[in-house]
C-alpha cells in the first residue's frame, strides 16, 4: 500500500481540495486524436529526456513535446502556481514530491495499461496505488569508480559505505551536498535507515574525512570521477552506468546497504492535452519505452522484466538479483519529515567544514599509524576520544523527527533567510563542529607524540 506522506514545509501546497476534472480519469481510447502540443516539467537532464521525446515524436508526428527543465522542489511550486493553466505531466524521481502533489490535489487519475509491469520492485511499490502516478524506471545509489585511477593509485576497489572509511581513500572520494541534490539526500538518508542514525551519522563522518570535495552540484560527483579529478564517487547508479555505457574507464557498484526507489511521471490535474499526456505515459511504460531506458545516456533499470533481455552484459537485473535493494525498506515518512533539518545538518557537519573534518582525520590516522608500532596505552585512550568527538552527532533520531524542531527547517533562499529557530540551531551546530574538530585533532596529535 502506498504510503501517505505529511505535507510539510517543503512541499506545501496551500490550497483547498478541488473536484478532479472529468477529462482527466475518463477512460483512454485508443482512437482519440492527440493534441498538437504537450507540455512537460521535469527535473530530468536532457540526456534524460530527449532520447524518450524524440522516440515518442516519431511514432506521433503530429504532437510536438515542449520540456520544461526544473528542480523539483521549483517544478512543484510552478504547477502549485500555474494550477489553473498548468503543464500536462510531471517527470521526476523524488516520490515524496508525487505524494503531496497528491495529497493537494494537483494530479489526475488517467487510466493507464501497467500489465506485465510487477507491482513492487525491490521493496517498494513500483506505482500508487490509487492511479495517481506511474514508476518508469528505478535506480539505486552506490559508488562509481574510476579503473584507472584506482590502478594508478594502487587502491582497492571499495564493495561496502564501510570500505571507504579506510584511510587509503583519503582525498579519493566526492559526494554532493545532499541540499543541492535530492538524489544525494536519497542515498544519505538509505545509509541512516538502514544502518540507524547513530552508526549512520559516525559512519559517513569518517567517510567524509576521506572526501576531496562535496560539490554543490549533482553531475560534478560523475564529471570529476570521469575525468579522474577523483577516484570514487557516491552517487546514484545510472551516473555511473551512462557514463560507462558512453565509454569512460567506470565501474559501479551497489553496497549491501542501498534501496531502489522508482522514479515517476504523472499527468497534472487540468492538462490541457490529456490525450498525448496519456500516450506519453503508456509508451513509458510500454516495451518499447523501456527500452529506450537502455539508451548510452538514460542507462535506467526498467520496469518491465522482459526488458532486460536486451540490456548490455552485466547491467544489474532486480527481477534476478532479489538482494538488490532488499536490505532497505524505505520509509518516505521519515525522509519527507526531516528532510530539511538532515540536509541543514550534513551541511553544518561535513560540507562547510570539510577542511577542519578531514584535517582532523589525517590526525587520526597518523595517530593510528604511529600507535601500531606499540601498544601505549594512553595514547589509545586519547585517540579513542578523539575519534569519539569526529563521530558524535549533534541531534538524536528523536529530536530529527520532533515537529518542534524539525519543523523549523525551511529551504533558505536570498528572499528568504533562515527562521529564528533554524538559524539559532544552525549556529549551535555549526559551533559544536568547530570545536569538536579541533579538540579531536589535539587529541590525535597528542596520541601520535605518545606512541
Amino acid at each position: 500500500m502506498t504510503q501517505r506522506l505529511p505535507v510539510t514545509r517543503r512541499w506545501t501546497l496551500g490550497m483547498a481540495a478541488g473536484a478532479a476534472a472529468a477529462v482527466s480519469s475518463a477512460p483512454a481510447r485508443a482512437q482519440a486524436a492527440l493534441e498538437p502540443r504537450l507540455v512537460i516539467i521535469t527535473s530530468f537532464s536532457r540526456d534524460v529526456t530527449t532520447p524518450f521525446v524524440q522516440a515518442f515524436e516519431q511514432r506521433h508526428p503530429g504532437t510536438k513535446v515542449e520540456v520544461q527543465n526544473r528542480s523539483t522542489t521549483a517544478a512543484v511550486a510552478f504547477v502549485r502556481e500555474t494550477r489553473s493553466s498548468p503543464p500536462d505531466l510531471f517527470w521526476a524521481s523524488a516520490p515524496d514530491a508525487f505524494e503531496v502533489m497528491k495529497q493537494g490535489n494537483l494530479l489526475a487519475r488517467p487510466q493507464i495499461d501497467t500489465a506485465g509491469i510487477p507491482a513492487t520492485i525491490g521493496a517498494q511499490p513500483t506505482h500508487d496505488a490509487e492511479g495517481h502516478y506511474f514508476g518508469f524506471a528505478v535506480s539505486g545509489y552506490g559508488m562509481m569508480y574510476n579503473t584507472r585511477y584506482l590502478r594508478a593509485n594502487r587502491l582497492p576497489v571499495p564493495k561496502e559505505w564501510a570500505d571507504l572509511k579506510n584511510p587509503v581513500y583519503q582525498g579519493h572520494v566526492g559526494i554532493s551536498s545532499p541540499s543541492r541534490s535530492g538524489t544525494t539526500h536519497l542515498t544519505i538518508e538509505t545509509i541512516l535507515q538502514g544502518e540507524g542514525w547513530e552508526p549512520g551519522w559516525a559512519q559517513l563522518l569518517e567517510i567524509a574525512g576521506n572526501f576531496a570535495q562535496v560539490s554543490d552540484r549533482s553531475f560534478g560527483v560523475p564529471d570529476a570521477v570521469n575525468s579522474g579529478q577523483y577516484g570514487i564517487g557516491i552517487v546514484i547508479d545510472f551516473f555511473g552506468f551512462s557514463a560507462k555505457a558512453s565509454g569512460f574507464p567506470v565501474e559501479f557498484v551497489y553496497p549491501t546497504v542501498t534501496t531502489l526507489v522508482p522514479a515517476n511521471i504523472a499527468m497534472i490535474e487540468n492538462s490541457k492535452s490529456p490525450n498525448a499526456a496519456r500516450a506519453f505515459i503508456q509508451f513509458l511504460l510500454s516495451p518499447a519505452g523501456q527500452e529506450v531506458l537502455l539508451d548510452p545516456k538514460v542507462m535506467r533499470l526498467p520496469v518491465r522484466p522482459e526488458t532486460y533481455a536486451k540490456a548490455p552484459a552485466g547491467f544489474p537485473n532486480p527481477f534476478k538479483d532479489q538482494s538488490l535493494g532488499a536490505r532497505v525498506t524505505f520509509d518516505n515518512g521519515v525522509s519527507e519529515a526531516r528532510y530539511e533539518l538532515l540536509n541543514s545538518l550534513f551541511d553544518r557537519l561535513i560540507t562547510f567544514r570539510l577542511r577542519e573534518l578531514t584535517e582532523a582525520w589525517k590526525a587520526v590516522h597518523a595517530a593510528e599509524a604511529a600507535l601500531a608500532k606499540s601498544n601505549n596505552a594512553q595514547g589509545r585512550e586519547l585517540l579513542a576520544q578523539a575519534r569519539a568527538r569526529l563521530t558524535r552527532v549533534p541531534v538524536t533520531e528523536a529530536q530529527a523527527a520532533d515537529p518542534a524542531i524539525a519543523g523549523a527547517f525551511q529551504p533558505t533562499r536570498p528572499d528568504r533567510p533562515a527562521g529564528p529557530r533554524q538559524a539559532q540551531l544552525e549556529e549551535e551546530w555549526d559551533r559544536a563542529a568547530v570545536a569538536a574538530y579541533a579538540e579531536a585533532k589535539q587529541l590525535a596529535e597528542r596520541a601520535q607524540r605518545a606512541g
